[in-house]
């Protein structure tokens, strides 16, 4: 089963190394890395997709908890989240097939961004579902080229702003409880 994490980590040299050096020490594959800075630019959010079962994420998450420089780790397994990958492509555009190449572009809400005499260069985003159905329908068209990003993923409901990762975890008052 495929799991997206975000992590909430100090902006500082060496951070994505050390995370992405324990997750392979460990022999955990992330299938999908973007690294990006958030509202406040000390902080960056690192969203990475890692393939295995409930025992396998909660491995993940407890080593990148103990990573000094990791400050908030959100599972959005069981969230309700909007995510988005991008893409560009390069597709031949012989005789004939600049129409058509456009016109599927339009379809997927996509949007040309580089025009030469033998091909278009096209970027489009979306769910991982929508990227792999337009690539399918490119092929035909001959692929020349194509880079894809991470994924990236907010939650819909609850948020891992700066703030609120920065707050301590609430401590349990046993007096308070007994009442």
């Amino acid at each position: 089963m495929k799991h997206v994490l975000s992590a909430m980590v100090m902006n500082q040299p060496g951070v994505l190394a050390h995370i992405s050096g324990m997750l392979a020490s460990r022999a955990f594959n992330i299938e999908s890395l973007a690294v990006g800075e958030t509202e406040d630019a000390q902080f960056s959010r690192i969203t990475f997709v890692v393939t295995g079962d409930d025992k396998v994420l909660d491995q993940v998450r407890k080593q990148l908890e103990k990573i000094v420089t990791v400050v908030k780790v959100a599972d959005f397994q069981n969230e309700d989240i909007v995510e988005r990958d991008l893409m560009l492509i390069k597709v031949s555009a012989g005789k004939g097939a600049r129409t058509e190449v456009h016109e599927l572009t339009e379809i997927f809400r996509g949007k040309i961004v580089d025009v030469d005499l033998a091909h278009l260069m096209i970027e489009i985003s979306g769910q991982e579902s929508k990227i792999n159905a337009f690539i399918d329908m490119m092929r035909p068209f001959g692929i020349i080229e194509m880079v894809r990003t991470g994924r990236i993923a907010l939650a819909r409901h609850t948020s891992l702003s700066v703030d609120q990762a920065l707050q301590p975890p609430p401590v349990y008052d046993e007096a308070v409880a007994a009442s």
